[in-house]
């Protein structure tokens, strides 16, 4: 059996590479392991699918903290405003929420993926399910074909390969694409979880003294072993029985994670500052007259309106400040240490939860060896990688998708484009 194009993996950046392959080739196969197409995209966004982000390149591009610059080429090519005029063109109206996330305003998942599977249908890509993948063919610097599982050979020019990474493993990134590319002579970077609740082995974590903890609009800072600030996040988290979780927290975490590597068992330190709006000596002050206008009552109750309430028999065990004491009794160095507090809660990270607990996998083929115009191989005629399995991730809110759909997009594109140009 012999196709033009092999595509190998029907996620987000394996279907648009269907669509671009199939655009301007008539002989496409899309294989996938599993019998569904599209499973992590459905899933995606909550179960909205956040489709891309309407930030500008720029900001686009920094919000991709792994490798993004190396998406330059392919955003020149198909753009995040692309990726929206497309969905539109399948009838797939979208919102745009904070931060510039991209929904479709059905706020269902399976829209956006009848829709893309519909269209790779329409364009007559022949579609090959519970195919598992067993290795690529190479011969004398080329791709010839693939080997399924069955034993099948199918030959073909091009193969694409856009399986994924490690992340979310039920939906059929289990990394199978690494063994393929290094047998092409590819190096892969070293694999670890981002966007990843982090764990901990702080008492009050271990006696799930917080678990359940919302904070909102509070700033999360990660600093290195040298004590250098690494990174800030913006927003909300939650203190969970293992540790963190929320929105900051996973885009910080990566930070961790790269840190964590070099550690040798150090825990890494996060500090939450729950009061960012306001300045050190600001807090303290304050805190301070809070107290002084209901001076009788005990500083404990009074705090309540100024800090989360299940925080502040911690904070004052820490600031060293007696749980019973009030206003006239408030002591100034343990006040002010109590004010360092809230302006930086000290949090002992150990570890994160597995690459498989991850919503995206960091790390992935070397870009250095990947064109980035058109995603195929320096070192392979014919072999293309495009989305997760790639060394790029981002943060969560539509950045990780786009970087899957426009090298897709590229990838299907060029392969089709060159067999014309043969």
């Amino acid at each position: 059996m012999y196709y033009d194009i092999i595509i190998i993996g029907a996620g987000s950046s394996g279907l648009m590479a269907a669509v671009a392959a199939g655009k301007n080739s008539t002989n496409v196969l899309l294989l996938d392991k599993g019998d569904k197409l599209g499973r992590k995209l459905g899933i995606s966004g909550g179960g909205r699918c956040n489709v891309t982000n309407a930030k500008d390149i720029d900001e686009l591009i920094k919000n991709i903290p792994g490798n993004g610059r190396f998406l330059h080429s392919s955003l020149a090519t198909f753009s995040n405003y692309d990726i929206m005029a497309f969905f539109e063109s399948l009838g797939i109206a979208l919102k745009e929420e904070d931060n510039g996330r991209m929904f479709p305003i059905s706020n269902k998942a399976k829209s956006v993926v009848d829709a893309l599977v519909g269209e790779v249908r329409r364009l007559g890509v022949h579609i090959k399910v519970n195919s598992p993948v067993a290795k690529v063919i190479y011969e004398e610097g080329k791709v010839t074909g693939v080997k399924l599982m069955s034993g099948e050979i199918v030959h073909c020019q091009k193969v694409i390969v856009a399986v994924g990474g490690k992340s979310v493993p039920h939906t059929g990134s289990t990394g199978d694409g690494y063994a393929w590319a290094e047998d092409a002579g590819h190096s892969i970077s070293q694999l670890f979880p981002t966007e990843v609740p982090l764990t901990s082995r702080e008492h009050f974590i271990a006696d799930k003294e917080l678990q359940g903890l919302s904070l909102r609009d509070v700033t999360l800072s990660v600093w290195s072993l040298k004590g250098k600030k690494l990174i800030t996040h913006q927003g909300d988290m939650i203190f969970t029985h293992f540790g963190i979780s929320g929105p900051i927290v996973l885009r910080c975490s990566q930070f961790v994670v790269k840190e964590l590597m070099k550690s040798s068992g150090t825990p890494i330190r996060l500090t939450a500052d729950l009061k960012p709006e306001l300045t050190l000596q600001e807090v303290h002050d304050q805190s301070y007259l809070l107290c002084q206008s209901d001076a009788k009552k005990m500083v404990k109750n009074v705090l309540k309106s100024f800090v989360p309430e299940r925080m502040i028999p911690l904070l004052m065990r820490r600031a060293n400040l007696q749980e019973e004491v009030t206003f006239d009794h408030i002591p100034k160095q343990e006040w002010m240490e109590l004010a360092n507090l809230i302006k930086a809660f000290p949090i002992r990270i150990h570890d994160s939860l597995s690459i498989e607990e991850a919503f995206v996998t960091g790390g992935g083929v070397s870009l250095k060896e990947v064109n980035p115009s058109t995603l195929e191989s320096k070192l392979m005629s014919g072999l293309y990688f495009c989305g997760e399995i790639l060394d790029i991730h981002g943060y969560t809110g539509g950045y990780n998708i786009t970087a899957a759909f426009t090298t897709g997009y590229n990838a299907g594109r060029d392969a089709a484009e060159s067999l014309s140009g043969l």
